[in-house]
């Protein structure tokens, strides 16, 4: 392990070894290696200051010195598999048909590693990949499936922290280390031995919170934890207090997060501060094992004729707008890091320019002298990176799409991020009112101006519906969620009423049963979209939502 972790001396080691290569030219037939790491739930925010200061990551630092961050950058669906999916196939989630952790892509999807393996390069995905369908808790699929159900049930463990080890507990997450293990093994015994290019890419599960065992095997990842090693790195002193609007001043599906992330309860700010401290600590953790990476990458001579990138499929809110977890279009949820270092890449150099995670398929590709194959929805970075590059074929759109169908929210959610507004939209466009932001002046999204902007929501509605037709896309997803469920309950036969009385929600559930089971037989029976109705439910007489009261899971 590094003794001498979240110093700056690690930087003055790596550079000294690195040199100037980041700017070196390419010859026509040098190829380089390709390595990325992908973690899970990483704020991109952290990458760059003013986030960067609350927490010691030098390996991210690193990266950021020597090579290029992203500081727009998003993704392309807050949630684990359909973001993975955009990723891995350079297309957007509409048009993978991604709609929930469970609904991802055919397992003989080409993926850019698989382009790469064909075109001459040794490859190896290892950890977390989580991007073809059938994955997840049946919780997780029934969840999303009854998201228009007009009821409100808990699907989350309340967040809480755990403290594990002490101050030499290097290794809490011992799955993602073993994972990386392997993949710096294979840097050093194989990679180095090869004389074609390699693509390696390593894929963590950390700083996603833990699963919380007292809940059960279906259970959601609702636990924080670390170790005072990881605490250590954390500066207690710039951890901000997010605010949050009251209950009934909550547009009615971020109200409906809040709720079944189990959050509308009381908190106080202790507690708050140490979900947020403890976040920031495991994103520590995660920092090192991408500095496993870089050091087998330089013991083997390898960094200076390697691209290396850095991101992650989405962000956690850490108890910003009342809420943890991801599932939402707030910054802490949907802006990612993007982070790349290589030969041919800028150095120290911060890009403004709007960017999600389909842009990662043309531009590995590019980087690998490979055809970029048509009908992706992402553009190359590369000559944003290099100077280098070629004119692009197709010129970069300025804005970004990122949209929502998984379980946590009450209608189909998309976003469109143009210049200083942030705007969302939900299910038809009619039954649920829009959000506009401006990011400039409302960086913490308190302020929703869609009514004193009429024009630029206009204006950002017409240019989203010439990405997506996106009430179309609600309407087929509201009937795949009717079809998946009534099949699955069909498939349980006598066994239904346990089954689906025994899943996360069961608190809840068995408060009610029969109201329950009556609101899920009564949408079966409906057509079109039943937002208007959770609208009321949320926002009942105008006084926000029905009194919850402190319980939690």
């Amino acid at each position: 392990m590094y003794a001498m972790y979240g110093t700056w001396l690690v930087l003055i080691i790596l550079s000294q070894t690195h040199g100037h290569c980041m700017c070196q030219n390419r010859t026509t037939n040098f190829r380089p290696n390709i390595v990325m790491v992908m973690s899970d739930a990483f704020d991109g925010r952290l990458t760059f200051d003013p986030g960067s200061r609350v927490v010691q990551l030098p390996y991210l630092n690193y990266l950021r010195e020597l090579g290029t961050v992203f500081i727009n950058a998003y993704t392309n669906s807050p949630i684990c598999c359909p973001s993975r999916a955009a990723m891995w196939s350079g297309r957007f989630v509409h048009l993978t048909e991604s709609w929930n952790n469970y609904k991802c892509l055919d397992r003989n999807v080409t993926t850019w590693m698989d382009m790469l393996q064909q075109n001459g390069y040794n490859t190896l995905s290892v950890g977390k990949l989580d991007y073809t369908s059938g994955s997840h808790s049946v919780s997780n699929r029934v969840e999303a499936w009854t998201r228009d159900v007009p009821f409100l049930l808990r699907q989350e463990g309340r967040p809480v922290t755990d403290l594990v080890g002490d101050a030499s507990t290097t290794r809490v997450m011992t799955k993602d280390w073993r994972t990386t293990d392997i993949a710096t093994q294979w840097i050093r015994h194989k990679a180095a031995a090869l004389s074609q290019p390699f693509a390696l890419y390593l894929g963590l599960n950390l700083p996603h919170p833990y699963v919380t065992d007292s809940l059960g095997p279906n259970a959601g990842g609702s636990t924080f934890r670390t170790s005072p090693y990881w605490l250590e790195k954390v500066m207690p002193e710039l951890i901000s207090i997010p605010k949050w609007l009251p209950l009934s001043d909550m547009h009615p599906v971020d109200y409906y997060s809040t709720f079944t992330k189990n959050c509308s309860g009381n908190f106080t700010e202790q507690e708050v501060r140490k979900i947020r401290a403890f976040y920031y600590a495991m994103c520590a953790e995660t920092d090192a094992m991408l500095g496993q990476v870089i050091s087998a990458l330089r013991d083997t001579d390898l960094l200076d004729t390697t691209v290396l990138l850095f991101t992650s499929d989405h962000g956690d809110l850490a108890m910003e707008h009342r809420q943890f977890y991801k599932m939402s279009m707030f910054e802490g949820s949907s802006h990612v890091p993007l982070l790349i270092m290589g030969p041919g890449v800028k150095s120290g150099l911060r890009l403004s320019q709007l960017v999600s995670l389909v842009d990662i398929y043309p531009t590995v590709l590019e980087m690998a002298g490979v055809a970029v194959p048509g009908g992706l929805s992402g553009h190359s970075l590369l000559p944003l990176l290099s100077q280098s590059a070629a004119r692009p074929a197709r010129p970069r759109p300025d804005w970004v799409l990122s949209e929502y169908h998984g379980c946590n929210a009450n209608a189909s959610t998309y976003m469109l991020r143009e210049g200083q507004w942030k705007y969302i939209t939900y299910a038809d466009g009619v039954s649920v009112p829009p959000q506009l932001f401006d990011l400039t002046v409302d960086k913490e999204e308190l302020h929703n101006v869609a009514s004193k902007f009429p024009d630029v929501c206009r204006h950002l509605d017409k240019l989203l519906r010439s990405a997506v037709d996106y009430p179309q896309v609600s309407q087929a997803i509201c009937l795949y969620n009717k079809q998946q469920f009534a099949a699955w309950r069909k498939s349980l036969g006598d066994n239904y009423t346990q089954v689906i009385a025994n899943l996360r929600w069961h608190l809840d559930w068995q408060e009610d049963v029969e109201n329950n089971e009556k609101a899920i037989d009564e949408w079966l029976m409906t057509s079109g979209h039943p937002s208007h109705r959770l609208f009321s439910l949320t926002h009942a007489s105008g006084t926000g939502a029905p009194s919850l009261g402190p319980r939690g899971f």
